[in-house]
């Protein structure tokens, strides 16, 4: 898999900074949903770079030190579950994902986001199914969000014990459900999708 290839059709209608836009955690049932905004230098190879879904998670921490080290720009950011609540986990998604645009340090002439739909993001863009795995960018988009909302609910297992956070990350597994049916919701529990499920 040529994971340049769409970037260089981009740079071939004149788009010369892309950027790679991806995020974490819109399934889970509590904390923040993640995205990261990610500028690669043309052409860079790193080796093992993929979609974040398909790597162990010792893989992933250590793609995220070489990303954070050679790309151009890099911002990762969130929407908190507060926001999810109000706003729903689609449009929470586009306001992590813009905040991730606006925190670069340089402003892409163009995005590649993941998936089909862009229509909350602020900034010129294009969509790209299963982009996590067919672009560069994205793909190191992928896991340094992956990574820091990871990383994110391993201190939240600790400050509300308990739910298996450290396990499943917030997402919804049988122990989690029983978690819940015994402790109720902690305050990073999302209470729009703990109503869906019940």
């Amino acid at each position: 898999m040529d994971l340049w290839e769409h970037e260089r059709a981009l740079a071939g209608k004149g788009y010369k900074t892309v950027a790679g836009v991806d995020e974490a955690g819109r399934g889970p049932l509590a904390g923040p949903v993640y995205a990261a905004a990610v500028i690669l230098p043309p052409e860079l190879c790193i080796r093992g770079l993929d979609d974040s879904k398909k790597l162990t998670e010792k893989k992933r921490e250590a793609l995220f030190d070489v990303i954070v080290e050679k790309a151009v720009a890099y911002s990762v950011a969130f929407a908190t579950e507060q926001e999810i609540d109000e706003l729903n986990i689609q449009n929470a998604t586009y306001l992590a994902m813009n905040r991730a645009l606006e925190g670069l340090a340089v402003t892409p002439d163009i995005s590649i986001i993941d998936g089909n739909r862009s229509a909350g993001i602020r900034f010129p863009n294009v969509t790209l199914v299963g982009a996590d795995g067919k672009s560069a960018n994205v793909a190191a988009a992928s896991i340094l969000a992956k990574v820091t909302r990871d990383r994110f609910m391993l201190e939240m297992a600790e400050r509300y014990p308990g739910y298996g956070f450290e396990r499943h990350k917030g997402y919804p597994t049988k122990a989690h459900y029983e978690a819940l049916a015994r402790l109720g919701p902690c305050p990073i529990h999302r209470a729009t999708f703990l109503r869906k499920r019940h």
